[in-house]
């Protein structure tokens, strides 16, 4: 994964000694003087983390970050400023933001930081695929066996299905045995999980598209 370090800060000085830092440690480091520049390049997928001054001309740090969060681009945010305060670094923690660092740092403890932030990164990028791959299972099931799923993982017995939606044991057992397959899931537990990846919790599930059989 090609990811960025975007370092957002208006003196050229630090832009340019935290650069040098970063790509020493060998991370690819692309710097801005304006939070409105990265506003305009950014764009939402993008792999990386985001290095943030706070106080800056114009827009400033905790600005910007609620001006991604708008935008639905979920970059992981270290703060590093020379301007740092608690109610500060309070707001932007309850944001969103990792860290909230204050200048002067250590390189070691700044490196380390920030390839936090890009571990976070990843991690949030592979439970995405992962959530995407369930949600693209999910739509490959039948209406009736979307009814069946969301009783199930209720924890209703294939008999008590069956009297719900006024079919047989055996017909339930059947779209069971087919949803699971589908789902990918091998136990009860593993199905509750893929239900929780595709709503907000068991049984509330996105509507069904039409069975064409």
């Amino acid at each position: 994964m090609n990811q960025t370090v975007h370092l957002v800060d208006d003196d050229a000085d630090v832009r340019d000694a935290l650069s040098g830092l970063l790509q020493a440690a060998g991370l690819r480091v692309q710097a801005y003087a304006r939070a409105e520049d990265f506003l305009a390049s950014c764009v939402a997928g993008q792999p990386g983390c985001l290095l943030l001054d706070v106080a800056m001309p114009g827009m400033t740090g905790p600005e910007l970050q609620a001006a991604l969060a708008a935008s639905g681009i979920d970059l992981p945010v270290v703060f590093l400023t020379g301007h740092g305060d608690i109610p500060t670094a309070v707001r932007v923690t309850r944001a969103g933001a990792v860290d909230f660092l204050e200048k002067p740092v250590a390189g070691k403890v700044l490196v380390a930081r920030v390839k936090n932030a890009l571990e976070l990164d990843a991690k949030r990028r592979l439970e995405g695929a992962d959530r995407r791959a369930i949600r693209a299972r999910y739509a490959q099931l039948s209406e009736r066996e979307r009814e069946v799923m969301a009783l199930v993982v209720t924890g209703l017995s294939s008999k008590e299905i069956a009297r719900r939606l006024g079919i047989s044991h055996r017909t339930v057992e059947v779209h069971r045995t087919n949803l699971m397959h589908k789902m990918g899931a091998a136990r009860l537990p593993d199905l509750i999980a893929c239900a929780a990846c595709c709503a907000a919790s068991p049984g509330d599930f996105p509507p069904a598209e039409p069975d064409p059989r």
